[in-house]
């Protein structure tokens, strides 16, 4: 029981996120050289131990917050089942273990790293609170994870995905953003004081901007001459039917399931979301490998 609860002070099930590291190897058509899927891997666990002594700050600076959510209330730090001193030290370790892998394996991916840190921590400790720059964050933060990918496996990558990663997680966070907002509407508790910068009207108009963008976005990168050159296939945009049936998917389970609090939970669960993504890259492994 003690070690499940290191595991969910870890947030284990948030390194899903970590996975655009191998966006760079995948879109460059090198997922399948070992060489370079090794390296990538080390890198994605030295990112993931690094983003869990972030995500072990956070907890330990918002456990009165916590203390308050339905369902953060369940965090080790918030239930008590973890010590602050014993965070403390998880978070130490885990920060010097990943940045030390990820230093071993690049300079330029630790710098990144480290410029993901400390973006992180002033999210923690301040810019939290400023709506729309919370999300901002959120959505730069997985940039930062392709850029690390960049570095470590030495691959370029279009404009097109970075593009496309930012606009994917604007989205994203404002969705989460949107079940903070049902929430407070439907307890009248303030979970999050940056709740006072959103409302239901604003959240879906940007949600639906973000959504539109974000496939444009897709169908450009497929028709990219530069893209067509490079993966010697004009059929990429064939797989636009999945990005845009799974935007629909998250709209639907936003809009009107509404439990869209947790994109990374939605993904482990939801079985049409999952459905959509293998046949997306099966599809796209098909028409590039």
């Amino acid at each position: 029981m003690r070690v499940f609860e290191v595991f969910k002070l870890m947030r284990i099930h948030q390194y899903v996120k970590n996975l655009f590291i191998f966006l760079p190897l995948f879109f460059s058509l090198k997922i399948t050289d070992m060489t370079l899927l090794g390296i990538t891997s080390l890198g994605f666990i030295a990112f993931s131990l690094t983003a869990s002594a972030i995500y072990i700050l956070n907890d330990y600076h918002d456990i009165d917050e916590d203390k308050l959510h339905p369902i953060k209330k369940n965090r080790p730090l918030a239930s008590g089942s973890i010590s602050k001193n014993e965070a403390i030290l998880f978070m130490s370790i885990f920060f010097l273990g990943g940045f030390s892998l990820m230093l071993s394996l690049s300079l330029q991916a630790a710098l990144i790293l480290l410029g993901y840190v400390i973006l992180n921590i002033s999210y923690s400790f301040s810019l939290k609170h400023v709506a729309i720059i919370d999300i901002v964050i959120i959505s730069v933060g997985f940039v930062l994870r392709v850029f690390v990918g960049t570095a470590i496996s030495h691959m370029n990558t279009s404009m097109w995905i970075i593009v496309m990663t930012f606009l994917l997680a604007l989205f994203l966070a404002l969705a989460k953003r949107r079940d903070d907002v049902l929430l407070f509407n439907k307890t009248g508790k303030k979970m999050r004081k940056v709740v006072d910068g959103y409302n239901l009207q604003f959240v879906d108009m940007a949600m639906t901007l973000m959504a539109g963008v974000v496939i444009v976005a897709y169908l450009m990168y497929c028709v990219s001459p530069e893209v067509i050159v490079r993966t010697g296939s004009d059929k990429l945009y064939l797989t636009l039917i999945y990005v845009i049936v799974g935007i629909m998917r998250y709209m639907q389970i936003a809009f009107v399931e509404e439990t869209s609090g947790s994109p990374t939970r939605v993904l482990l669960k939801d079985k049409m979301m999952q459905l959509v993504i293998v046949m997306w890259l099966v599809t796209f492994s098909i028409i590039l490998y």
